[in-house]
């Protein structure tokens, strides 16, 4: 057991390093990009205050709504983009694009943030971890080893890895969903531009 938390411990420490060497919480191997913007997908016109109050127009809100959801295939986004392209304009187009940005992007940003707290969880844990070894060695080092508190703290050390491994293996879908908001997105936008004149 103590070898598999040695060797999650450096995954994890690798993780944060590769991934961003400016922000310790960061477990993931993707990089971390807190944010979206518009100019990063959309090759469209750039939305002013008109197109930005027509992507609140009920009709561009609903769609936009559904489009968000993940458990829509894309493909079916990309028909209901062309149906809606049918009967608007580029105005139209990008109000929507902008609209789904609205809704997609608090969502990743605040599961970008629910990362970075699982990061410093885990890093807490190690510590913990650590600190529980420490404590074991000068028990058993004692003159007069207490049993019953070496038996104490060996459970609570087998505890905490345990828990420090399952949630390291949780690791690998929670940083994933960031970037699957991110490839939605793009690919919403690319289904809208195609509808441009």
């Amino acid at each position: 057991m103590r070898t598999a938390l040695v060797i999650c411990v450096a995954l994890f420490a690798g993780q944060a390093m590769a991934a961003d060497g400016t922000d310790p919480d960061w477990p993931c191997i993707q990089r971390k990009q807190p944010h979206l913007s518009l100019g990063q997908m959309w090759s469209g016109p750039i939305p002013d205050d008109r197109i930005n109050q027509l992507a609140q127009d009920d009709l561009i809100g609903n769609l936009a709504d559904r489009l968000e959801q993940r458990r829509m295939p894309i493909e079916t986004a990309e028909s209901e983009i062309a149906s809606f392209a049918d009967t608007s304009d580029n105005d139209g187009l990008t109000a929507l694009m902008v609209a789904v940005l609205e809704r997609i992007e608090p969502d990743r940003t605040a599961l970008i943030r629910g990362i970075a707290r699982y990061g410093r969880k885990q890093v807490q844990l190690a510590r913990k971890i650590e600190e529980r070894r420490e404590a074991m060695a000068r028990l058993e080092a004692a003159a007069s080893p207490d049993f019953d508190a070496i038996d104490a703290e060996e459970e609570a050390l087998d505890w905490d890895q345990r828990v420090f491994v399952e949630r390291q293996k949780s690791l690998t879908y929670v940083c994933e969903t960031p970037v699957i908001l991110e490839q939605r997105a793009f690919a919403l936008a690319r289904a809208i531009a195609s509808h441009l004149e």
